[in-house]
């Protein structure tokens, strides 16, 4: 986490990182979904309250390391973890399917200090801007209020933070709010002399004032006079119509209703002590003191009895910091260690109650109950026994890495298991040819992929990614993100294919030939076979083992899966899953009485649609900002083109054939001692196809995730325009045309109508604003320069754009920038949530 030594006045900083300190690890959302940043790792983990018996935590984002975690109605979001790497804000909607459903808010150098999230908009607070920004909401929110802010807290149409009034006396400070509602809620705390912490939740917030020791909320009149006395003043949490704290001395936690003619109090967990509370809806849930595990309870059930959520793992129990001297109060007892695990090597967890200084109640503090110390004796017993298991698994993993080193569990047999592709010591340098038209052969310059000659710079940087938590997860296998791959036989695919007839063959690949096949249990696959001449073999081998080893431990919506492989004598192949309406070059460019999939239709929809092509094109976007911004290091393809995007029965794109990827730097790009972006690259002989391949990378070999961003702006220029990526005239003659040259000029000065696909429809107003805004994107991802090209989440946005246009949900006139206009539901106008440093108008002909 970076420090923020940065700021100049000494109580300005105690007061950023109280802030800090005020955003949680634990969050409710959507009423139902618990998500927890975990203890071990820094993964964010979420769970379905409603079926916590029977289901699992869901992993967000891995390997991403993150430090908080907010949820609002709509959506949850999440802060990277920082430590040294670009922190992300990233945002999705809560669900089983939110792995595939995240949106980037934000990218940059400093994580947010402090998080929240309301029922449709987000905010945070910058600290190296100090100020708060605002994203979604309409207009009702401004993008960036500066100021000394702390505890920021978001509800229905609200945003509340408290203001600084004194810059020489931390604890001087305001209510301050902003939204629809905000005057109301700040309303309530006019007359408030003392507080140190909020919460909001509902149409509500919440504060105890420590001088008197009252809790007062905003709307109804006497919402807080249910409280009971003695409560902590960080420990709220407010729902729809219900609010908790904690009790002192012991922490227990105690709810009582907001609303209703008797306002009721109910204490859920008898005898546990807890460090937080959070709430949603009506659903509330504590992060256990002893243990770090999440116990949750439903304001709604009858006897408002609380369950552990035993499938979260341990969850953080705050946010780390940079030193102990951070800190308001003391420390965590070993959240050194804790942190370290979390990706925040170095830094320490505060407590968010100081014990010592706390005013003790009126009466005198009573003994812990007797069902304290039974749970306590409960929990040492559990303790014991994860000592024991965990002696048993670090005695198992021993064995493992002995067996690994004798038995060679690392070699070539198993590379499906590595997390990088197995490249030989010299030859290819794991530059297989593509076995496509136009394709160019690649050999290495030298035998380490990142330009050393005796390999050196490449293990040393491997080395030091291994020592960070996230690499070492990624590097745990394909087991970590979805089912082992299979291992076939050659008899087995040779049956599946009627012994790999002519007529089953369906394409080919960087590697060999691709036939349509079905398995024993009824699934159609794609079998891709190399090819068997003898000199060919080291290059399908580098091809070979480079795509087994990415696609077994990639996993996402919009990039092809894996389903097995064969290794038998000189015979490689791979098995993936059938893509019924085969690749987009296809259908952009048909061939006379071309089959395409089972029953294709006399045209092709994706003929006769923009906004099919556009879904497409947005759909490839995600899989390739996945391999740049997800992979640790990132994943460069280096082979993007139309043939390689593959579409299924629902019409859903997938980007396809790793035979020629190459992990990248650790990070994209840096910035030099001027503050200028500096494309970090890899010095590597240029392979890939004609037409699509980047002019930086071709003449200068240097590869970057802008090469890949090249290839899509190619694919882009080739879904609009209908025309080849190298084509020539109508009349055949004369030199061939790149498809850059032939519709860039045209976009450029403003005449896009001359160059568009005259087979598809005219477009509808809202369909020229998104073939406008693709075609504009298009212009800048084919610049010369990697640099002047935007990075992919910068695409995903505007594509995202583009669709919503098509849908008739981007309103208004909607946004050049990708920024928001306010206004739609989260999946309608999701590209709100996305920022974008393209300029989309006055900067296309520089």
């Amino acid at each position: 986490m970076t420090p923020l030594h940065t700021l100049h006045l000494a109580a300005l900083s105690l007061l950023l990182l109280a802030a800090a300190a005020s955003a949680s690890t634990l969050a409710v959302a959507g009423g139902t979904t618990v998500c927890g940043v975990a203890a071990d790792n820094g993964t964010v983990y979420c769970l379905d309250f409603a079926s916590y018996s029977n289901s699992s935590a869901s992993p967000i984002a891995r390997p991403l390391v993150f430090s908080r975690v907010s949820g609002g109605d709509a959506y949850l979001c999440a802060v990277g973890a920082g430590g040294g790497d670009p922190s992300v804000l990233l945002c999705w909607p809560p669900g089983p399917s939110a792995q595939y459903q995240l949106r980037r808010v934000y990218r940059g150098a400093v994580p947010f200090s402090d998080l929240s999230v309301g029922d449709d908009h987000v905010a945070a607070y910058d600290s190296q801007e100090r100020g708060i920004q605002w994203w979604r909401g309409g207009n009702s929110y401004p993008q960036f209020l500066p100021g000394a802010f702390t505890s920021l807290v978001s509800g229905d149409g609200f945003t509340c933070a408290l203001e600084a009034t004194n810059s020489t006396s931390p604890s001087s400070s305001t209510v301050r709010c902003w939204g629809p509602n905000g005057n109301t809620v700040q309303s309530a705390f006019a007359n408030a002399s003392s507080i140190s912490s909020l919460a909001a939740g509902g149409s509500r917030a919440c504060a105890v004032d420590s001088a008197t020791g009252a809790v007062l909320c905003s709307g109804s009149t006497g919402a807080g006079a249910a409280a009971p006395s003695g409560l902590y003043p960080h420990g709220l949490a407010v729902g729809d119509s219900h609010a908790c704290g904690l009790s002192r001395p012991n922490h227990t936690a105690v709810c009582w209703s907001l609303a209703g003619p008797t306002p009721t109090v109910y204490y859920p967990a008898p005898g546990t002590a807890f460090e937080f509370l959070v709430a949603g809806g009506n659903l509330t849930c504590g992060l256990v003191s002893v243990n770090y595990t999440v116990v949750c309870w439903s304001a709604t059930s009858a006897d408002n009895a609380a369950v552990e959520l035993s499938a979260l793992p341990a969850v953080l129990p705050g946010t780390c910091v940079p030193d102990a001297s951070s800190c308001d109060c003391d420390a965590f007892p070993g959240s050194g260690q804790i942190c370290a695990a979390a990706g925040s090597p170095g830094s320490v967890i505060c407590k968010r109650i100081c014990e010592a200084s706390a005013p003790p109640p009126a009466a005198s503090p009573p003994q812990p109950p007797p069902a304290a110390a039974a749970s306590s004796k409960a929990v040492s017993k559990r303790w014991i026994a994860f000592a024991v298991v965990g002696a048993v698994g670090a005695f198992v993993g021993l064995c493992s890495i002995v067996y690994c080193f004798v038995f060679g569990f690392c070699s070539h047999k198993r590379i499906h298991n590595s997390v990088q592709p197995n490249l030989p010591a010299g030859g290819t340098g794991g530059n297989a040819p593509a076995a496509a038209d136009n394709n160019v052969a690649a050999v290495a310059a030298t035998a380490s992929p990142y330009g050393s000659p005796n390999g050196s710079r490449a293990r040393g940087f491997l080395f030091r990614r291994q020592l960070s938590r996230a690499m070492t997860r990624q590097r745990s296998g394909p087991s970590s993100f979805k089912d082992q791959t299979e291992e076939y036989t050659f008899a087995q695919l040779a049956a599946a294919t009627e012994f790999f007839s002519p007529d089953a063959q369906i394409g080919a690949g960087s590697f060999g030939t691709v036939y349509r096949g079905k398995l024993p249990d009824g699934r159609e696959v794609a079998i891709k076979r190399g090819e068997s001449l003898a000199r060919k073999f080291q290059e399908k081998e580098s091809a070979f083992r480079s795509e087994l080893a990415f696609l077994s431990r990639l996993h996402h919506k919009h990039l092809v899966g894996l389903v097995g492989y064969c290794e038998e004598n000189d015979e490689r192949l791979l098995v993936y899953e059938f893509m019924k309406n085969g690749a987009l070059y296809d259908h952009l460019h048909p061939k006379p009485n071309l089959t395409i999939g089972d029953d294709p239709p006399l045209v092709s929809p994706v003929m006769s649609s923009w906004k099919l092509r556009i879904k497409i094109l947005l759909d490839a976007s995600r899989g390739i900002e996945y391999l740049h911004s997800y992979a640790v290091p990132p994943i460069i393809h280096r082979d993007i083109k139309s043939s390689n995007i593959l579409l299924d029965g629902s019409w859903v794109a997938r980007v396809s054939d790793f035979g020629l990827s190459l992990m990248g730097p650790s990070s994209p790009d840096s910035d030099d001692s001027a503050g200028a972006a500096v494309q970090q690259h890899v010095a590597m002989k240029a392979a890939g196809t004609v037409g699509y391949m980047d002019p930086e990378y071709y003449g200068m070999h240097h590869l970057t995730v802008k090469s890949d961003v090249y290839g899509f702006g190619v694919v882009m220029l080739e879904t609009l325009t209908g025309k080849r990526a190298l084509f020539r005239d109508a009349g055949g003659g004369g030199d061939p045309v790149s498809v850059v040259d032939y519709a860039q000029p045209s976009i450029v000065a403003g005449e896009l109508g001359k160059v568009l696909d005259g087979r598809a429809p005219e477009p509808t107003p809202n369909e020229a604003e998104a073939v406008e805004l693709v075609a504009y994107t298009a212009v800048h991802c084919v610049r010369l320069e990697g640099k002047d090209r935007p990075a992919m989440a910068d695409i995903v946005a505007n594509l995202e754009t583009a669709f919503a246009f098509c849908e008739g949900s981007a309103g208004g006139n909607g946004s050049r920038d990708g920024r928001a206009t306010g206004g739609g539901g989260y999946r309608n106008s999701s590209s709100s949530l996305s920022m974008t440093s393209m300029e989309l108008s006055g900067r296309i002909g520089e």
